[in-house]
């Protein structure tokens, strides 16, 4: 038996794009432990690389920023596990962020107010949109994981108004399990993971020097992996984690307590 006890679950997984994303690694994790996974992702091009990577899960289409497609795809996924009958869903992955960076790395006081809102409304608000739409299709002890980032109280330039976004993400699981905790015993938790190397971590300006200095600064000097954040986000859906309620749990394979490395003081001072 597996250790997770996660076989034949099901799970709705938010956010695949392609191989290389976070929800792609979850997906495969989920599946390895024999659970059942349905993916949703933003568009027919991303259907078609959901089901090359995973022939055997249903894909559905939702663009987050319209609330209206979250009504639509729960009503699909609805039937398609068969609500009426008593089908449920033992859990929800949200691995879904955006922000415009289209017009170059700009100071933080700079920030457009659109460009804010509309990452708050995608990488923020569809969490609570998700979870408010999806309440009556989970299971009453069900697991809802979203991912956010290893600190927003860094100021990495680069990151800009992201960072206060997903902190308000990281806050909102408090909110979302002591609102549903009225009528269920649902989780909510986040998997706050070091730079990964994704797809969409490639549009962050000056993404690719900062992965390299994290590298230097983790412990071990051996980057972290986008699998180390997924097996940790399927263990958070699992039973084993029923007592973890409400947490941003970091993976950073140790870089948060080394940023004082005695060789990267030396290079930066010598």
């Amino acid at each position: 038996m597996s250790f997770l006890g996660i076989k034949k679950k099901r799970f709705v997984v938010f956010g695949l794009a392609n191989k290389k994303s976070v929800a792609c690694a979850i997906g495969k994790c989920l599946i390895d432990e024999g659970a059942e996974v349905i993916h949703v992702v933003r568009s027919e091009e991303r259907v078609k690389n959901a089901l090359k990577l995973f022939p055997d899960s249903p894909a559905f289409i939702c663009d987050v920023e319209d609330e209206t497609n979250i009504v639509r795809v729960r009503d699909e996924i609805a039937e398609c596990i068969g609500a009426e009958r008593g089908g449920r869903i033992d859990g929800i992955v949200h691995s879904i962020a955006f922000a415009n960076y289209s017009d170059g790395l700009k100071p933080f006081h700079m920030t457009r107010k659109d460009d804010f809102l509309q990452a708050v409304n995608i990488s923020c608000f569809s969490l609570i949109s998700i979870a408010n739409h999806f309440k009556n299709l989970l299971a009453v002890d069900a697991s809802v994981v979203t991912i956010t980032i290893s600190t927003t109280r860094m100021a990495a330039e680069n990151y800009g108004y992201m960072a206060p976004i997903k902190a308000a993400l990281d806050s909102s699981l408090c909110f979302l399990a002591k609102s549903f905790s009225e009528f269920s015993h649902v989780r909510f938790n986040a998997v706050a993971p070091g730079l990964l190397k994704t797809s969409a971590s490639a549009g962050i300006p000056g993404y690719v020097d900062s992965y390299l200095f994290a590298e230097k600064v983790i412990l071990r000097k051996v980057a972290l992996t986008t699998r180390e954040a997924a097996d940790t986000a399927a263990f958070l859906l699992s039973p084993r984690a029923s007592g973890i309620n409400c947490q941003t749990i970091v993976v950073d394979a140790g870089m948060s307590v080394n940023y004082f490395d005695k060789e990267i003081v030396s290079r930066s001072v010598g």
